[in-house]
């Protein structure tokens, strides 16, 4: 009922069984003809822009999850890559493990977005957290006996590969599934903040333990996390996407993985970001290789230092995550191609640190860039796809950003090996400096853009104009 409408005097309700649910409340004054007198609405109060997604019950649940899985992962994280720099001494086998992590999803991962498309996403993340809670269980039980060796984190490190082969795809649309369209953005934003914070508080917590009792408290408590998402998924009531059609229910899976290409193939937009992806995946996201090295050769500050250069990165990553966050709408591809030119440069500029505090202060603007580049790629990718298409899309771009770590990780700790942290470092930024430039070259031609020079008050600047 409108305002006016309430303002009108109506003669009183007597039936305690009126229809009108929304009737406003109706009371008579001491001395007065009876008179309807509608109450004020009461304003509600939303979520702020930033965490808008919040509104939504069932993401809220899912996400305060995560806040304790994500940290339980970095802390396993942090003491897989220690516990197996430690049995062997190489910091090459920090990348092999990295590898063999990944190299699940470099072969297997468009099956995942495939599975992620067929089957309940809820039912399917139950079972790879508890896949998850198992394996570290497991590695916990083995480095806290002392029985542990390089091939049993090798061995549960590939395992956990094809873990993620389902579990990344399906989370990805689980989570836009939960929040709807409106709120994609939002929600990658907030995911990627999440598992910020578990990476500067999961390192922290790790390294003491690490120092204190060594590795295997921080798998077991790992462990307790992945349970904790499993539990808390049980009480989600997310809404079931729409079934596949009996045509695509019948589609063999090849044919089926095919389409998301397809799409990829004819959508600019998305092609164009997979590249990038690509790049950054390769050159940009071999941080747990290079930071060990520098742990360990450069400044020789052990696990300690190295839990303090994870955490750096995470400080910047965590604030590039919150200013996402604040964005509204898609990204365009010109803002993606500058956030990665600025992590080449962080990059670059970070393997000249001479000291390990300087390193590590530089480590916050390589997080920040990072961050922001992943959220616009990610949040692009997901808008851009259609529904039906995203579990598939999404698999193709997990497929680049955790394959090519899978082919960076072991590449990159061979390069420490051959010529050292400083140069390989410096060697990956120049690699992504040079892929962007690429890029954007392509781009504007694709785009029929070209450089001109025009005179302005403070003299001659460069001007992009297009045909």
């Amino acid at each position: 009922m409108s305002v006016a409408s309430a303002a009108r005097v109506h003669p009183p309700v007597t039936s305690p069984s009126s229809t009108d649910d929304a009737a406003p409340v109706r009371a008579e004054r001491v001395g007065t003809p009876a008179a309807t007198i509608a109450e004020p609405p009461v304003a509600r109060r939303g979520w702020p822009k930033s965490f808008r997604a919040l509104e939504v019950r069932d993401y809220r649940l899912y996400l305060s999850s995560q806040v304790v899985a994500t940290t339980g992962l970095w802390m396993q994280r942090i003491a897989q890559d220690w516990l197996i720099l430690q049995l062997t001494g190489k910091v090459s086998m920090v990348g092999i493990a990295v590898a063999l992590q990944f190299a699940p999803v470099l072969i297997f991962g468009l099956f995942g977005g495939v599975i992620a498309d067929r089957f309940p996403k809820r039912r399917i993340l139950m079972i790879t957290q508890s896949t998850a809670a198992l394996m570290a269980i497991a590695l916990g039980t083995l480095a806290l006996t002392h029985t542990v060796q390089a091939w049993h984190v090798l061995v549960i490190a590939t395992v956990l590969g094809f873990v993620t082969v389902v579990d990344n795809p399906t989370r990805q649309v689980f989570v836009s599934e939960l929040v709807g369209p409106q709120h994609i953005r939002n929600a990658v934003s907030l995911n990627s903040s999440v598992f910020q914070l578990g990476a500067l508080v999961g390192p922290a917590i790790s390294g003491a333990l690490i120092s204190a009792v060594g590795q295997g408290w921080s798998f077991l408590i790992n462990a307790a996390s992945c349970l904790l998402v499993v539990i808390m998924l049980a009480v989600i009531r997310s809404k079931p996407a729409a079934a596949p059609g009996p045509a695509a229910a019948d589609t063999v899976p090849v044919e089926r993985w095919s389409e998301g290409l397809h799409f990829i193939r004819r959508t600019p937009e998305v092609g164009w970001t997979i590249v990038l992806v690509a790049a950054m995946a390769l050159f940009g996201l071999n941080m747990p290789v290079i930071l060990s090295a520098f742990a360990d050769h450069i400044f020789q500050t052990g696990v300690g230092g190295y839990s303090i250069f994870n955490s750096m990165t995470a400080v910047g990553a965590l604030l590039g995550a919150l200013l996402s966050a604040r964005r509204s709408g898609k990204l365009r591809l010109r803002a993606l191609v500058g956030f990665l030119a600025g992590l080449g440069a962080m990059l670059a500029v970070a393997s000249l640190a001479p000291t390990d505090w300087l390193f590590a202060a530089v480590l916050v603007s390589v997080g920040l860039c990072t961050l922001l580049f992943l959220t616009g790629a990610n949040s692009l990718v997901q808008m851009t796809a259609t529904p039906q298409l995203r579990g598939r899309v999404m698999s193709v771009y997990l497929l680049v950003l955790l394959g090519g770590q899978s082919v960076g990780g072991p590449l990159v700790g061979q390069l420490v090996d051959l010529i050292g942290a400083r140069a390989s470092m410096a060697v990956c930024g120049l690699m992504v400096l040079v892929v962007c430039g690429v890029a954007a070259i392509k781009m504007a031609r694709a785009s029929h853009l070209h450089l001109t020079w025009r005179d302005r008050h403070h003299g001659v600047l460069p001007h992009i104009v297009q045909h």
